[in-house]
C-alpha cells in the first residue's frame, strides 16, 4: 500500500498551524524541531517489543498490561507521553479464537513512543478504509492469512485512544529469555497485520 502521506489535508493543515504559529511569535520552529528529535529519539519499535516479551514472560505484568496500559508500562520504564494531550493506551491480546488489528481510519493516530514512526502504509487512505470493511483481505495482502473461524476485530484509535497488539507467544520459545522474545517480535504484530 502506498501513501501520499506529505500531500495528506491533515498534514497540509499542520504545515498552515505551525505558519501561522510561528507569524504570530508562539512557536520557535528550532525549539519544536529539538522537543521532536528528543521524543523520537526515545521512540522505537524496541520499546512495544519490550513490552510484549515482558507480557509473555510474566503473568502478572500481561493482567495489569491488559487492565491499564498506561499504570503497567512504567514498570519498565516507558510511557505514553511526550505528546500534547494525555493519550490511554488499549493493549488487545490475540487469542486462538480473535485477532486484533489496529487502524486510525481518521488519520494516522498510532503508539508512537512504542512503536516508532508509523509505517507509510498505515496513514495510506486504502488501508485505513479497506481494514475496516475488509480486514480478513487486507491481511492477506501482508502475508496473514487466519482461519475462517478465527474472529477479526479492528480497532480505531484516534487522539485520545491509542492501540497496541498483545500477539500469541510463537510456539517453541518456551525457555527463552525476555531480550531474545523481544527479538521475534516485529512492528507489523504489534498493529495486527502479521502473527508476530
Amino acid at each position: 500500500m502506498s501513501d501520499d502521506h506529505d500531500d495528506s489535508p491533515i498534514a497540509a493543515r499542520v504545515r498552515e498551524l505551525e505558519a501561522l504559529l510561528e507569524e504570530k511569535g508562539l512557536l520557535d520552529p528550532r525549539e519544536l524541531d529539538q522537543v521532536l528529535e528528543a521524543f523520537t529519539a526515545n521512540a522505537k519499535p524496541a520499546n512495544g517489543f519490550r513490552v510484549v516479551a515482558r507480557a509473555w514472560t510474566d503473568p502478572g505484568f500481561r493482567a495489569r498490561l491488559l487492565q491499564d496500559a498506561n499504570a503497567a508500562l512504567p514498570e519498565l520504564g516507558l510511557s505514553m507521553g511526550g505528546g500534547l494531550q494525555p493519550q490511554v493506551l488499549h493493549v488487545v491480546e490475540n487469542t486462538a479464537d480473535v485477532h486484533n488489528v489496529v487502524v486510525c481510519t481518521l488519520c494516522s493516530c498510532y503508539p508512537l513512543s512504542l512503536l516508532g514512526p508509523s509505517p507509510t502504509w498505515y496513514k495510506s487512505p486504502a488501508y485505513r478504509s479497506r481494514v475496516v470493511s475488509h480486514p480478513r483481505e487486507v491481511l492477506a495482502q501482508f502475508g496473514l492469512v487466519l482461519p475462517e473461524e478465527t474472529r477479526i476485530e479492528v480497532w480505531d484509535a484516534n487522539a485520545e485512544s491509542r492501540y497496541m497488539v498483545l500477539p500469541r507467544r510463537p510456539e517453541g520459545t518456551d525457555g527463552l529469555p525476555e531480550d531474545e522474545l523481544a527479538g521475534v517480535v516485529t512492528r507489523n504484530g504489534l498493529i495486527g497485520t502479521a502473527a508476530v
